[in-house]
This record gives structure tokens, sequence and C-alpha cells, in this order.
């Protein structure tokens, strides 16, 4: 396991070791020992699991109360997945990273409290993501910011995707940026 600290400050690229042949692959996705090693957390208050149609977008998403870290993957298709820092008192607040994760090429992406998350999938097949989380989920905790937000400056690779109507009405980073309680669902 080989783990890489990204441009926004803690946002880690975890590539994980494929051992595949012609029968297919065995990968081990977590391992205490190894995580602890690399200043990862080893305790997740949740598994979720989530599959999307290509061209869904889904985001941008986080969770404010209790903050929430997420370690995603996917163990089917592909996806672009993008995050934003939207911590004010970051050296990297404002800015985005994208990077692609699939089925096949063995990384995670730790995204830690403070960051909105969203992902769009690529190809011609669903995606299915699994992602641990470091909180409980709570409804009444969640936030999100529109996610073609010209000042996020995220560069989706597909065009015309498929958006709910929930994330079609999140507020701009602008409106965050003026007032951080923006964090509250809109919807």
């Amino acid at each position: 396991m080989k783990v890489t600290p990204l441009a926004l400050s803690g946002l880690l690229l975890i590539e994980l070791d494929l051992h595949g042949d012609a029968r297919g692959f065995f990968v081990e996705r977590f391992n205490e020992h190894e995580y602890r090693k690399h200043g990862l957390p080893t305790r997740f208050q949740q598994d979720n699991h989530s599959r999307s149609a290509p061209g869904v977008l889904r985001g941008l998403h986080y969770q404010y109360d209790p903050p929430q870290g997420k370690l995603v993957g996917v163990i089917r298709g592909r996806i672009w997945d993008a995050v934003l820092d939207i911590r004010p008192d970051s050296a990297t607040y404002g800015k985005s990273f994208g990077v692609e994760l699939s089925d096949l090429n063995g990384r995670l992406l730790w995204v830690p409290p403070g960051f909105a998350h969203g992902f769009c999938v690529l190809g011609d097949e669903p995606a299915d993501l699994l992602y641990k989380v470091d909180n409980s989920y709570n409804a009444k905790g969640e936030g999100g910011i529109h996610w073609a937000d010209q000042d996020a400056a995220i560069q989706w690779p597909i065009p015309n995707p498929t958006i709910s109507a929930r994330d079609k009405a999140l507020p701009s980073f602008s409106s965050y940026r003026n007032n951080p309680i923006l964090w509250q669902n809109p919807c």
C-alpha cells in the first residue's frame, strides 16, 4: 500500500496492492496495522455502498455535525472523484482536486472532514462506490455546494451529467464563503 499526501492539506491518495492473474484479482482494502502505520483512521462508524448509472453526477456534499471524513473507493466501474476544501482556516481553502477511481486501479481517496465531496460516473457502465465514514450520518448536519460552481473550478470530465433536483438546488461557494452557516442542507 502506498499513501501519497496531495496538494490539499489532509487529502490522501491510497494506492492498494492488486494481485491479479487471468482468473481475476485480490486486493486488501483495509488493514488496521497498515492504516495506522500511515496515520490513517482505523476506526469507522459506518460502511456505505452506492450505485450510480452512467453519466450521473452527485455532489458536492459534506457533513458538519458531526464532522465526517470519508474513505472512498470503487468496487465496480469508474468515477471522477472531486473534492473542494471548505475549511475557512485552511491554507488550501477554496481549492479543488479530482482523480479517477476505478475497480481496477486500486486507488482510494481519504477525504478528511471539512471537504465537500462529489463524483461523476465515467464510461458506459454503472459504478459502485464503497466508502467508510469516521462519524455517524446526521441528515440535519449535512450541506452542500453546487456542483458547477465557478469558484469551485472543478473540471468535470462528462458533458450534460444527470443531476438530482436536490443537487441542482445547492448554494454557490460564494454564498458559503459569505455565510458558512449555509453548511445546512437547503432541501
